[in-house]
């Protein structure tokens, strides 16, 4: 048995935990969009609904909460870890790598830019933690009526946070450099866990790039439609 120390203090033990924690949160960002767009819906009931029902997970919500943060921080500590190794082991075969004919494998904006688009993303999430997870709640006035409760009126901070242009266009501009993360990220993942084979890579390739589209325009659309909606 590989001492764990030593399992994640190497490049390909730092690859696979960057990998499974990418991946791991592909499957949050999927699930939270298919929460979020019950926001489509006329009825504002049905997203407070969706709100409520994750409060009320009480406890298990605050476990999954700090999963999540722990997530992003082992995915952030990683991949700059893994970064500056690459960058140190290249040196000077880094101008000699752009200079070949065809440049590096899958090399791309986003695969050259993943340090970047991630930060991006970072500053975003704390942006939106602090408008909607912190944010004003029932005793700021934002509060609705659910099967007889008093609760949270989420979806009306949500109408009045996308009133404002400048709050969409952030939304927007950040969901472009969502998908360029996702396009490369998630064929990276399977790269890094070994799962990449020359024979399932283009096809993973494609899904990479549909699951990046799908993601990125579904968060995209909803500021917009219901910036339009005003």
């Amino acid at each position: 048995m590989v001492p764990v120390k030593k399992a994640i203090s190497s490049t390909v033990g730092k690859k696979y935990i960057m990998g499974l924690s990418g991946l791991a949160l592909v499957i949050f960002v999927i699930l939270h969009l298919l929460g979020n767009l019950t926001l489509l819906f006329p009825d504002s009931s049905v997203f407070n609904a969706y709100a409520l029902k994750l409060h009320d997970l009480g406890a298990l919500l605050l476990v999954i909460e700090i999963g999540l943060v722990a997530t992003v921080l082992l995915h952030m500590i990683f991949a700059f870890s893994v970064t500056l190794t690459n960058r140190k082991g290249r040196g000077s075969e880094k101008y000699v790598m752009l200079k070949t004919k065809g440049g590096p494998s899958h090399s791309s904006i986003a695969s050259r830019n993943m340090i970047i688009t991630g930060l991006v993303i970072l500053g975003f999430l704390i942006l939106h933690l602090i408008q909607f997870r912190f944010g004003p709640g029932i005793e700021q006035g934002y509060v609705t009526q659910l099967g007889g409760r008093d609760v949270r009126d989420l979806s009306k901070l949500v109408s009045e946070v996308f009133s404002n242009p400048l709050n969409v266009g952030i939304y927007v501009f950040v969901m472009a450099f969502l998908g360029m993360h996702l396009r490369h990220g998630f064929w990276s993942a399977f790269q890094s866990l070994g799962l990449a084979y020359p024979r399932i890579s283009k096809p993973i390739h494609c899904l990479a790039f549909l699951l990046a589209l799908v993601l990125a325009l579904g968060f995209l659309v909803l500021p917009i439609w219901i910036y339009l909606r005003h």
